[in-house]
């Protein structure tokens, strides 16, 4: 009785362990099944995170890449800058050499316009005793071509009240009359004019040898005189210069080749 029991007991144990054991097994397996979600959920939410986090970093690394883009770009545009800069200094440097060379070349000229007035205070008192002097002079000398040379001396005295006209060229006027009367001394010309004889006025041709030697032909070659300075007149001469002056006139001319000649000259003091 006892033993039926026990083995009934038993039985019955076993089939309770059994289903002990089933229930275990089937809530293990319900457990790692929920594990086995959480894990996939927590997997996923990684997965987001590190595909957030990527996507993050790559935005992160476009920044950088165009932020140092611009920095290289910003670098050489400083560069050049500086560059400029330094060329712009040397040039500056070289522009300020200049500018106080022309200040001192300013200088220079106003201390010499400050002159200019007291030069002039001297210089026109000057040229009016040079164009007395010149005018004496050709009253005084040989009269080649005197109404020509007078003329030249009254020009001069209309450009001294010539309000328009500069001292400078005043005086570079004067000067160029002082030259034309100092190349009669040394000029061998022969020109056409009038000849006064007192009593008349006739065209003749005339023949100077610088200040040496005036004399002057009729146009039809039958009569011929010579300048007497000291007397101031014309002296009629003989026949014997009639062909000596004659070719002395082609001579100036250039109609006949230099060559040696006979003119009248007057000694000092004396015919």
């Amino acid at each position: 009785m006892l033993s039926t029991f026990n083995s009934n007991w038993l039985g019955t144990m076993s089939k309770l362990s059994k289903k002990s054991l089933i229930a275990s097994t089937i809530i293990g397996a319900l457990a790692l099944t929920a594990s086995n979600f959480a894990s996939a959920d927590a997997l996923t939410e990684l997965q987001k995170a590190e595909a957030q986090t990527f996507q993050a970093s790559k935005k992160s690394q476009n920044k950088i890449n165009s932020i140092y883009e611009q920095t290289i770009e910003l670098l050489g545009e400083y560069r050049l800058t500086v560059d400029e800069a330094e060329t712009l200094s040397q040039y500056n440097d070289h522009i300020q050499l200049m500018v106080n060379d022309q200040l001192a070349n300013i200088k220079s000229l106003e201390d010499q316009i400050g002159s200019i007035e007291k030069t002039k205070q001297g210089i026109v008192p000057l040229m009016y005793k040079m164009i007395d002097t010149l005018d004496k002079f050709v009253e005084l000398d040989i009269p080649v071509n005197i109404e020509n040379r007078k003329e030249r001396v009254a020009g001069l005295r209309d450009i001294m009240s010539t309000s328009d006209v500069t001292v400078s060229e005043q005086f570079r006027l004067v000067l160029e009359a002082y030259e034309i009367e100092a190349n009669y001394g040394t000029v061998f010309d022969a020109y056409q004019g009038e000849l006064d004889l007192g009593d008349r006025t006739i065209t003749a041709d005339f023949v100077h040898m610088g200040r040496v030697s005036l004399v002057a032909q009729s146009l039809d070659m039958k009569n011929v005189w010579v300048w007497n300075n000291e007397t101031r007149g014309w002296e009629a001469l003989g026949d014997e210069y009639l062909k000596p002056i004659k070719d002395a006139i082609a001579m100036a001319r250039n109609q006949l080749p230099k060559n040696l000649t006979k003119l009248p000259v007057f000694a000092a003091g004396a015919q």
